[in-house]
């Protein structure tokens, strides 16, 4: 999961390259924590009061230790907060979860004597001599890497993804020294098992980390969309990049949520893009980009063409898992309950002896999650609350501590990217007919099989 690239906080953060620094980074985060605990439990008794221990954990003040803490050590220790935020949010203390969700609008630059450390070791010296003009100030900076912008020598434009040092030699024990500190901190409940979610960080983290492979993932893209000219992807430049530094080609575009101020029709039309976009990339590619971060998406206004960015957070999609996400949806179109269960079931959501009150809620939150897919027509997003439905029905599962169940990692990022695009149409106001997209991938790709078996 790639968070999108950010605007960078103005003042750039050296990041610690080390095992022991980064410890200690956190090591320091602990002792700062627990000072903030002794000092607001005095000011409390003094005033009077006894404190719980957990009114003093969750203050303002260790909020902020923990959040710019996480933003300034970036790559996996930011990533997991990211992660946390995102896919256990609803099961978090509220406070914590507003924590973590700072982390995926909280970007740090790195000095420029760090990166050109970076650029001398992976380039060369007199690697500027490839460049007609190279802007050191990022115009964009995540979670493992900054954005540079840049001219080659027949001066076209290029955006130079340069990745932090350390980070990929940082990721199993960044993650798991996280995931120590949240526990013994008490900010994590005990009762919560956020194992399948750190290992699943780990597996990303290292994936993401090697950017031959988010341009692989680039290239495939542009392929499979070269039939589509509603959509504008990035070229990679082939010599330059490298497992830490992604050189493309500059695509400029307007931020996607500026569209709100569009015509309904434009509106309707972008969104219905990205709907249609997902169903292909799950029942046609097998491959979907599942980071549902708004920054990854822009819009070019004179050719009307959605600007699609950040291919980090892709995923293949099993025959099987694919098969019954396509069996969930059409029985979710249909309203047949019993289809959804079987469907549910195959991708992982029920655990062996799982009560008869936790399966019907799951089922609950399905259909309401489904809701689009049943509507005659398109739907309106801009008037709906169907988000806030879906959260309140998982936070009342969630607050079950004998229901949870992690479902598998491929589910998590899969609603995660659906839920990220219901969010996306209902800040643009978008009116869609989700379930005749639906209907129209599915058939594209029964027709398509048929013809790969005839052939």
């Amino acid at each position: 999961m790639a968070a999108g690239p950010l605007k960078p906080k103005s003042t750039p953060f050296a990041i610690p390259t080390g095992r022991l620094s980064r410890l200690a980074r956190l090591g320091s985060l602990a002792s700062g924590v627990a000072g903030g605990m002794l000092a607001e439990g005095a000011r409390q008794l003094a005033q009077g009061r006894r404190p719980k221990v957990s009114d003093l954990l969750l203050t303002p003040a260790n909020a902020r230790r923990v959040a710019e803490e996480l933003a300034q050590l970036r790559g996996a220790a930011m990533k997991v907060g990211q992660l946390l935020s995102m896919d256990a949010g609803d099961l978090l203390p509220p406070e914590l979860r507003d924590i973590l969700s700072r982390l995926r609008s909280d970007a740090r630059s790195m000095p420029m004597s760090q990166l050109v450390a970076v650029l001398n070791a992976h380039w060369g010296q007199g690697w500027e001599q490839q460049f007609q003009q190279f802007s050191f100030t990022p115009m964009a900076a995540a979670s493992i890497g900054q954005v540079h912008a840049a001219r080659d020598l027949d001066g076209r434009r290029l955006a130079i993804k340069v990745q932090y040092p350390g980070i990929r030699q940082s990721i199993s024990s960044d993650v798991d020294n996280v995931a120590s500190l949240l526990r013994l901190s008490g900010l994590l409940p005990k009762t919560l098992d956020i194992q399948p979610l750190l290992d699943e960080a780990k597996r990303q983290l290292h994936a993401e980390a090697d950017y031959r492979i988010e341009a692989a993932h680039l290239t495939r893209f542009r392929a499979l969309l070269a039939d589509h000219t509603d959509f504008l992807l990035p070229e990679v430049q082939e010599p330059l990049t490298n497992a830490q530094i992604l050189v493309m080609s500059h695509v400029e575009g307007e931020p996607v949520e500026a569209l709100a101020h569009a015509s309904q029709a434009e509106r309707d039309r972008v969104a219905s893009l990205l709907f249609e976009l997902l169903f292909r990339e799950l029942f046609e590619f097998h491959l979907v980009q599942t980071d549902p971060n708004f920054a990854n998406y822009r819009y070019d206004l004179a050719s009307r063409r959605l600007i699609l960015l950040d291919f980090g957070a892709t995923r293949t999609y099993a025959p099987a898992t694919v098969s019954a996400y396509r069996q969930l949806m059409e029985s979710a179109a249909r309203g047949e309950r019993a289809g959804i269960a079987e469907a549910a079931e195959a991708i992982g959501y029920f655990q062996a002896g799982i009560r008869a009150d936790h399966h019907r809620a799951v089922l609950d939150i399905f259909e309401v999650a489904c809701e689009p897919l049943r509507q005659a027509g398109p739907y309106d997003f801009g008037r709906s609350n169907l988000a806030t439905r879906i959260r309140d029905a998982g936070l009342i599962l969630g607050m079950d501590r004998d229901f949870w169940h992690t479902p598998p990692a491929d589910a998590l990022f899969l609603h995660r990217k659906l839920g990220g695009l219901y969010l996306l149409a209902a800040t643009l106001g978008a009116r869609v007919d989700v379930g005749a997209l639906l209907h129209k991938q599915l058939e594209h790709a029964l027709n398509a099989y048929k013809v790969s078996v005839l052939s």
